[in-house]
């Protein structure tokens, strides 16, 4: 089962969402053929990085008459939540911010049978 989701619940803060999947296509052009630096951040509402990382991404020569490249990750990561409150990921290619994923975390209430 696939989902897209930018909200998630959890019993108390703070937590660890298990897992959390970030799939990324990156792409290019013809002209940006080779290896290009990519940071992850994930941040909470004040910018400060809960988890993050450095990385390259290698555009290859595509197919003749072809003139944009891609290249694709999926990353895994154990999100920490320290409250509840709006994160997200910022991505960054070769030092420019190319786009910001939001992902916001509330308190689940208890689930109780009304009887």
């Amino acid at each position: 089962m696939l989902g897209i989701f930018q909200h998630v619940w959890v019993q108390a803060f703070p937590a660890v969402h298990p897992r959390t999947h970030l799939v990324l296509r990156v792409r290019g052009r013809r002209t940006e053929i080779g290896t290009h630096t990519i940071r992850i951040r994930f941040v909470d509402e004040q910018g400060a990085e809960l988890v993050g990382g450095d990385g390259t991404v290698q555009f290859g020569e595509p197919p003749a008459g072809v003139v944009d490249v891609e290249a694709g990750a999926v990353l895994v990561f154990d999100v920490p939540l320290p409250r509840a409150g709006a994160y997200a990921f910022e991505i960054t290619l070769d030092g420019d911010a190319m786009t910001r994923v939001p992902l916001t975390a509330g308190s689940a209430q208890p689930f109780t049978e009304s009887g």
